[in-house]
């Protein structure tokens, strides 16, 4: 029998270099002595919820958001690449936590083979860019948490931090649920609520992503108590969003909203 503390957790997530290491160093923090992080599947960077080449995913950012925000963004990943190259597996390493690179989806026997060597309790998604399917929902005793940074049932979908900024909502916040085969659509474990006011999307995502971590920290202790209180994510009072379109990010702009 085991002498580590609490739930062996695996972290899904995307090697993606702007707010997740920070993010991922706070969840460590509150982890410490709590629960084990037993390995991470580090997938590529995807900001649009799919696979795409590196290519394809500049032409988009920039025919979507704009010179400004793609030129910035652009030259912070240079910037990333040339002062702290490997950011995510230098904060994977540090802490002593196998990184798992996949070939396959990750819903592929395959790949659901490599993360059982890891035995774990609960899965961790964090920024996950595939849409899992029922085996890998199973897969571990305590299912999947995955981190939503709004309050479900609203803003279900994509990049709900957009979303929040262009309607003028004066809140938002997080959600740690648990995931079924719908679109953010599983029980919710722990939510945090988030006063916008000024603040600038880089800014509401920094912030929602840190949030996140203490609130999944908490998710893993609630999942780790025989019987979880949960709440309901009432499907009656959901909102959807898709990936915006350039009208919709003029639209953003128009409402006084800024990325930075």
């Amino acid at each position: 029998m085991s002498n580590e503390p609490g739930l062996r957790a695996l972290i899904i997530t995307q090697d993606e270099p702007f707010f997740l290491p920070r993010a991922l160093e706070r969840l460590y923090a509150q982890t410490k002595g709590r629960h084990q992080i037993v390995g991470c599947i580090l997938l590529s960077a995807s900001p649009f919820g799919k696979k795409e080449s590196f290519i394809q995913k500049a032409l988009k950012t920039r025919a979507v958001f704009g010179n400004a925000f793609f030129l910035r963004y652009a030259l912070r990943f240079v910037w990333n690449k040339l002062t702290n190259p490997n950011a995510m597996e230098k904060v994977l390493q540090s802490h002593g936590t196998p990184i798992i690179r996949l070939d396959q989806s990750i819903n592929a026997a395959e790949s659901l083979d490599l993360i059982r060597k890891h035995n774990p309790d609960i899965l961790l998604s964090i920024a996950g860019n595939e849409i899992f399917k029922r085996p890998l929902i199973d897969l571990a005793p305590k299912g999947c948490l995955n981190l939503h940074t709004a309050l479900l049932p609203k803003y279900r979908g994509l990049m709900p931090s957009f979303w929040v900024l262009k309607n003028r909502e004066p809140e938002t916040g997080v959600s740690i649920f648990l995931v079924d085969e719908g679109i953010d659509s599983g029980p919710i474990v722990v939510q945090k609520p988030v006063q916008i006011g000024d603040m600038t999307q880089e800014q509401l995502i920094r912030h929602t992503k840190d949030l996140g971590m203490d609130g999944m920290a908490e998710a893993l202790d609630i999942m780790a108590q025989p019987a979880p209180d949960l709440i309901e994510n009432n499907a009656d009072d959901a909102t959807y969003f898709t990936f915006p379109t350039a009208q919709d990010v003029a639209e953003f702009r128009r409402a006084g909203a800024k990325f930075f």
